[in-house]
């Protein structure tokens, strides 16, 4: 099942965002555990946010405290939640399941002033 990222945007520092996590075909209550990733420019990808299908959350350093992930599989979709953002949380977001190797689309995310 391919996802793909969407919701970002422009926001000043202290602002907050609520990205979404789609299948493109397929459900997502077939993954098991679908993770929210983000790429600046010049660094590896890297995963920030996690969530199994029994609703077992896990937040990694850059996420952890302003964060919030989210599943709801009557909807189809898996959700990020992004509360006092930061100019160095700029960066391409993206989701995926985590055992798989695919990747969708992303959606850029940008904290300026």
């Amino acid at each position: 099942v391919q996802l793909q990222a969407s919701g970002g945007g422009s926001v000043q520092p202290g602002g907050s965002l609520k990205l979404s996590c789609a299948a493109s075909s397929g459900s997502i209550s077939s993954i098991y555990a679908i993770g929210w990733y983000r790429q600046v420019p010049g660094k590896q990808r890297e995963l920030i946010a996690a969530i199994t299908s029994g609703g077992i959350r896990n937040y990694f350093d850059s996420a952890k405290g302003r964060f919030t992930i989210s599943r709801d599989n009557a909807k189809n979709t898996v959700y990020l939640e992004m509360n006092s953002l930061k100019p160095e949380d700029t960066a391409v977001y993206y989701c995926k399941s985590l055992t798989s190797s695919l990747w969708g689309q992303g959606t850029q995310v940008t904290v300026s002033s």
